[in-house]
């Protein structure tokens, strides 16, 4: 067994959507980013490629890259799989803290749950979402930015 952390933070501006965990979230600004910013999946990824000593998201999806502009983060997803399982590793589980001051996430974290447990290819009893604000502390508290704790547990095998 491993255990990785994975953090990211975008800063929220107006022309764009907001992606979280794959899932489109109703908002007037949505995260800045050269793929789509979601930085939940950017959070897990970096947790699981730590986990399995293979470095960070900015190793595999470089955003000098022209390719990853805009670029879906569940492309991100499928292919860290993949690498992970070349190395005989897979997730087991994924524990994350999503922070936002706005918009409130309460009635999307089933959803995101789902979509990030079918990303990854797990139960849903293996994928844990909590939304926390920054009691208006900081760019997230100050509603400038949402940002994103994840532990990933990886074992070898299947």
């Amino acid at each position: 067994m491993r255990v990785g952390i994975g953090y990211d933070i975008h800063r929220l501006v107006r022309g764009r959507r907001l992606i979280l965990g794959g899932v489109e979230i109703p908002f007037h600004k949505g995260l800045l980013g050269h793929s789509d910013g979601d930085v939940l999946h950017h959070a897990v990824v970096d947790a699981a490629l730590g986990a399995a000593g293979l470095g960070d998201i900015g190793e595999f999806f470089s955003d000098r890259d022209a390719r990853n502009k805009n670029r879906d983060s569940f492309v991100f997803v499928e292919k860290v799989r993949k690498i992970l399982a070349k190395e005989g590793f897979c997730v087991t589980q994924i524990d994350s803290v999503i922070v936002a001051e706005r918009p409130k996430l309460s009635v999307y974290k089933e959803k995101i749950r789902k979509s990030l447990s079918s990303a990854w290819g797990l139960k849903i009893g293996q994928v844990n979402i909590k939304a926390k604000t920054n009691e208006g502390l900081d760019a997230t508290g100050k509603g400038q930015a949402i940002a994103c704790h994840v532990v990933v547990l990886l074992k070898k095998g299947k």
